[in-house]
């Protein structure tokens, strides 16, 4: 994951967040996994709803845990050949 800085999170377009007031970023895959894993912490039921949905949305290849289902692999990654 790259260094977020004060100058390029204001390049950031809104819909690139999860949260509201520009918070919980998910410009890329591993922004999106970080903000899953804050918002697991520390967030609100409604807000854990709504940054889920949003990274669900944007990146349907991330493997979530918290669906209830088993990860088998990560599906935005290619599988290593044996």
């Amino acid at each position: 994951m790259s260094r977020l800085t004060a100058s390029s999170r204001k390049k950031i377009p809104t819909k690139n967040f999860g949260g509201p007031d520009r918070s919980y970023p998910i410009e890329d895959a591993s922004h999106a996994r970080n903000a899953l894993a804050r918002v697991s912490q520390f967030g609100t039921p409604a807000l854990k709803a709504k940054v889920r949905a949003k990274v669900k949305a944007k990146y349907p290849g991330i493997a979530m845990k918290m669906y209830g289902g088993e990860v088998a692999h990560r599906a935005d990654r290619p599988r290593r050949k044996k």
